[in-house]
């Protein structure tokens, strides 16, 4: 007890007690109060000296004779109560801090909404295969696009020759690309999302057969377009003919006009043909290629050698003197029809010199694209090739999947087109989003216009819109028919329309010579005179 007298009477100790402590100690004690805390030696010797000393020594007594007993118990009690009393303190003032701090953030919540601000996600981007040649850059069209306004779409095109790939059953596809980076050529490994498919997957042409990464996509999952199931049935040209043959034993020989065909599985069983001309075909190719006309048995029997020695299979079909090939094409639902007369004379009108010229689309053309389009699964890209003969009779002779080539003046067009179909898939594959298709079909009709002299009157040039789009009932030869030419009068006669450039003026005056009601030399003649005329006046500036 000695020991803690000392230290509360020094003046550094109580300096450095808590604020107020000492406080409660100091007051006077009132009188009458015989169980008051006795006072410590600081309080003592701080007493005014107008104070006896006889009741000072009293009291020093007094005390001393009690702190053993009392004194003690009461001081650490008292010491104990402060601390606890200021640790609880300090926790209702952190308490209500954080409290105050939650009710401001919830004003400001409900102030602003209710809504905080997310923090922005970077997501991955989506990569798309291109199996194309490097004519068309695919990257470009893509370039901007996202996904559900998500997902970028990063582009890999490339040709089959330039890819190999491993499928495996858990972590799918994933496809190695050869890049020429200066003059040298690095490996890229990537794994893609969706494919598009621009290029033929076979040929028999030696090193163009890709049926194996053909396999190895739908090994992988990988969605495209067209499908991976309908491109490797594409790869050969005999399994489409057999769909197009149930086209036409169910539609009829009126509603879907199939030309005939034969099919050997090889040179033994080609001993003759029933008719002549006629046209074999060998294998699978394109462009023409592997297509030879033959005119009698003799050749026929020589062509029958060629086609031991290739040991592949072969079609004949018979030989149309045509007019003019025509093409139907459906991108999405998109329509489009051409029509393609060749100029250089040759029977293949896909080879050499040819007029192209965009023609209207009669629900007849889109009968025979849309029962194609159903051929194994759907096909969302496709188009249907035929012959208008000389007789005035259609010929479907073949069906292109979504490697078929692009032609006509909406070649830009019909790449927008592509694209856009192929971001509807990938929202609809990968993210589950679809998306809403048009109720009505959209078909490109050809511009109005024709090879008219300056004295043709209105109701003349309004009739030629309507005179090439009739109805499906009105046979091609009738719909296509321009009318007689007005004779020219005046000196504005021999004038084109102000809307029609050279290469239109070229490809209807062309196109009317070939649809007169001439006969073949006086049509001939015709033909190179317009011809003459046409390019003249081509070249004249």
């Amino acid at each position: 007890m000695n020991y803690l007298r000392r230290r509360l009477s020094d003046s550094s100790f109580v300096a450095n007690l808590p604020n107020g402590y000492m406080m409660d100690l100091q007051r006077p004690t009132p009188p009458g109060s015989s169980t008051s805390s006795p006072a410590s030696p600081a309080t003592e010797r701080r007493q005014p000296p107008s104070v006896p000393s006889q009741p000072q020594a009293s009291g020093v007594s007094s005390g001393s004779a009690s702190g053993p007993a009392s004194g003690s118990g009461s001081f650490l009690s008292s010491f104990s109560s402060v601390v606890k009393s200021a640790q609880m303190a300090q926790n209702v003032a952190a308490a209500a801090h954080a409290k105050s701090a939650a009710a401001a953030a919830a004003a400001e919540g409900a102030s602003a909404g209710g809504v905080q601000p997310a923090k922005p996600v970077i997501r991955k981007p989506k990569i798309l295969l291109v199996i194309d040649d490097q004519h068309t850059d695919w990257a470009k069209y893509f370039r901007g696009k996202k996904l559900n306004g998500e997902y970028e779409i990063r582009v890999e095109q490339a040709e089959f020759s330039e890819i190999n790939l491993a499928s495996y059953v858990n972590s799918g596809c994933m496809v190695d690309m050869q890049v020429n980076k200066g003059g040298t050529k690095v490996i890229r490994s990537f794994k893609p999302d969706f494919v598009l498919i621009r290029q033929h997957a076979y040929s028999m042409i030696p090193g163009e057969d890709f049926r194996n990464l053909v396999i190895g996509l739908h090994f992988g999952g990988v969605p495209s377009v067209n499908s991976i199931f309908s491109i490797y049935n594409f790869c050969s040209k005999p399994w489409v003919f057999s769909q197009m043959i149930k086209l036409y034993r169910s539609l009829g020989p009126e509603k879907f006009p199939l030309n005939e065909q034969t099919f050997y599985p090889n040179h033994t069983q080609m001993l003759t043909s029933p008719s002549f001309p006629v046209v074999v075909k060998m294998g699978h190719a394109h462009a023409g290629m592997g297509k030879i006309k033959v005119e009698n048995q003799q050749d026929f029997q020589d062509i029958t050698s060629v086609v031991a020695l290739a040991g592949t299979y072969a079609t004949t079909e018979p030989y149309i003197q045509s007019k003019y090939d025509i093409r139907i094409q459906k991108i999405g639902s998109n329509y489009k029809a051409y029509m393609r007369t060749s100029i250089s004379g040759n029977w293949k009108a896909n080879t050499g010199s040819a007029m192209l010229e965009q023609i209207a689309m009669t629900d007849r053309y889109r009968m025979w694209i849309d029962s194609c389009a159903e051929m194994f699964g759907g096909l969302d890209i496709c188009a249907v090739k035929a012959v208008h003969g000389k007789d005035g009779n259609d010929y479907i002779i073949e069906v292109m999947d979504s490697s078929m080539p692009l032609i006509g003046e909406h070649v830009e067009e019909d790449k927008q087109l592509i694209t856009e179909l192929v971001i509807n898939k990938m929202a609809q594959v990968l993210l589950g989003v679809s998306v809403p298709q048009p109720s009505t079909v959209k078909t490109t009709q050809p511009r109005r216009g024709g090879h008219r002299s300056a004295s043709a009157s209105p109701s003349q040039s309004a009739q030629g819109s309507p005179q090439r789009a009739r109805s499906a009932t009105t046979s091609p030869s009738q719909a296509f028919q321009p009318g007689p030419i007005p004779a020219s009068s005046g000196p504005g006669a021999g004038k084109q329309s102000p809307q029609l450039n050279k290469s239109q003026s070229l490809t209807n005056s062309f196109t009317e010579t070939l649809r007169g009601s001439l006969t073949d030399d006086e049509a001939k003649a015709e033909t190179i005179r317009s011809l003459r005329q046409s390019f003249a006046s081509l070249f004249s500036d």
